[in-house]
C-alpha cells in the first residue's frame, strides 16, 4: 500500500479538515487535478469548486473552496482558501 497523503484544508478563519487520504481532487484555474502519493511538488491557484478527499476506507470528504491555492510537497497537500466549508 502506498504511503498516505497528509491533507489540510483551511480557510481564512478556520481549519476545515485535516487528516490522511489516498487521493485529492481539486479544481484549479488550469483545470481539474488529481493528486496521489508520490505526486511531483506543485503550487496551483484554486478555482471555485469542490475539493474531494478520498480516505483509505473509500469514503470521501467534500469541501467547497474558493479564492486560494493548493500546494503539494513530499506527500503533504495543503489547500488554503479565502472561503472553504465542508458540504
Amino acid at each position: 500500500m502506498a504511503s498516505p497523503l497528509s491533507v489540510s484544508v483551511v480557510s481564512a478563519d478556520q481549519q476545515v479538515w485535516t487528516g490522511e487520504a489516498t487521493m485529492v481532487v481539486a479544481r484549479t484555474v488550469e483545470g481539474q487535478i488529481g493528486i496521489l502519493a508520490g505526486h511531483e511538488p506543485m503550487l496551483a491557484i484554486l478555482a471555485e469548486g469542490e475539493v474531494r478527499v478520498t480516505l483509505a476506507d473509500g469514503s470521501k470528504v467534500v469541501a467547497e473552496a474558493a479564492d486560494g491555492f493548493l500546494s503539494v510537497d513530499n506527500d503533504i497537500v495543503t489547500i488554503v482558501a479565502r472561503q472553504a466549508a465542508l458540504v
